[in-house]
């Protein structure tokens, strides 16, 4: 799932492409936001992000399914 991150005061957003379920993604950012402690993330290729929950601007949660090349007939 493509995850898109706004960080305040940060001219660009973090993405993220992550193998979580929305569900499970929205309550990991909720309870980061709730203790103002920081949101980690692992995503599809090992790398492990961390942004301070405090300093998150919004987090935009992609579709899970990737999408189609080509033309619709």
């Amino acid at each position: 799932m493509d995850v898109k991150i706004g960080i305040r005061n940060a001219p660009r957003e973090l993405s993220v492409d992550l193998e979580v379920s929305a569900e499970e993604l929205q309550k990991q950012v909720a309870d980061a936001v709730a203790s103002s402690g920081v949101l980690t993330l692992t995503d599809t290729k090992g790398r492990t992000v961390l942004v301070p929950a405090g300093h998150l601007a919004y987090v935009e949660i992609g579709s899970q399914s990737q999408g189609t090349v080509g033309f619709r007939s």
